[in-house]
């Protein structure tokens, strides 16, 4: 009898044991459950509001590029607006009517804003005037700033980065690669030194595998750069292709070319820099040091003057 009741109590206890196991991996599989119901929705209203800020962004688009094409219809230099946009990394073809449409508009927000605030600050007719003139310029001319700064940006990485470009291509080519497979690779390998160049040569990769005769998709990558240095690159790259000469004994020659003008160009900066220090030294430094020097001595003979 008490054998029975011993293993009755074990069962009980083993049931009970068993039961609260359960009920904490339910608990724990229903907050799991939880958690990952709120993550789905939170994504879900993450990926809603993204897409009503992308639908909102191409209302803007589409704005911009109607009011954009109706400037941009009576001028002559769309291609060369074109071509400053593409090299300064505005590759949409809608980037040209988009650019004038945020000249006229930054421009013209500037004068009405001038015209309706500037009589609250209670300003003269003739500083309004002046205010309306600086203010319309400035929202002219400044995309265009803008712009060039990038581009200039952009030109500074490139250039940079082509020593190192080039000396990738041509341990590509030394090792068995062909020059197509040789973009491929320094594509992606130089995207932690240069992310322009990267995505200059996947262009060119893509134009390639698209169908673009390589000759052409290396003359677009020229264009695109605006280097003197790229298009010298692109030249000799043609021209080797043309007449059958080695590649990798011409990216080594144009490779080491490369390493001795950035040597020189660091050499010319270094040897400007003493030119370019004359304005602050007699603006700033050597007038603070006449205050300092000739300071106390000035005041003891202003004294004595006075004295006598």
């Amino acid at each position: 009898m008490l054998l029975i009741i011993a293993l009755l109590t074990a069962l009980a206890v083993v049931s009970l044991t068993m039961l609260l196991l359960q009920s904490n991996a339910n608990s724990a599989t229903m907050a799991q459950l939880d958690d990952i119901a709120s993550i789905g929705a939170a994504s879900g209203e993450d990926t809603l509001a993204r897409r009503r800020r992308q639908q909102r962004l191409d209302r803007m688009k589409s704005v911009l590029q109607a009011f954009g094409e109706r400037v941009e219809s009576g001028r002559k230099d769309s291609s060369e607006i074109r071509q400053f946009l593409l090299q300064a990394g505005y590759v949409d073809p809608n980037a040209v009517s988009i650019y004038w449409a945020t000249r006229v508009i930054l421009a013209t927000g500037f004068v009405a804003g001038s015209i309706f605030l500037l009589p609250l600050l209670n300003v003269t007719s003739m500083q309004l005037l002046m205010a309306i003139v600086w203010l319309g310029g400035l929202g002219w001319v400044g995309p265009v700033f803008y712009v060039r700064s990038r581009l200039k940006g952009r030109q500074k990485e490139l250039q940079k980065a082509m020593p190192d470009m080039l000396d990738m291509l041509v341990v590509c080519v030394e090792a068995g690669l062909g020059l197509n497979q040789a973009l491929v690779r320094v594509a992606d390998e130089i995207d932690h030194v240069s992310l322009v160049m990267s995505e200059q040569l996947a262009l060119v990769n893509l134009e390639m595998r698209a169908g673009t005769p390589r000759d052409e998709a290396l003359k677009n990558l020229a264009d695109r750069t605006g280097l003197t240095d790229m298009k010298s690159l692109v030249g000799m790259l043609i021209q080797t292709d043309r007449f059958g000469t080695s590649v990798a004994d011409a990216l080594r020659v144009h490779s080491d070319t490369m390493r001795t003008k950035r040597r020189q160009r660091a050499e010319e900066a270094a040897a400007k820099t003493t030119i370019k220090l004359v304005f602050p030294l007699v603006l700033f430094v050597f007038p603070a040091m006449f205050v300092v020097v000739l300071g106390p001595s000035v005041i003891a003979i202003y004294r004595m003057f006075t004295h006598l």
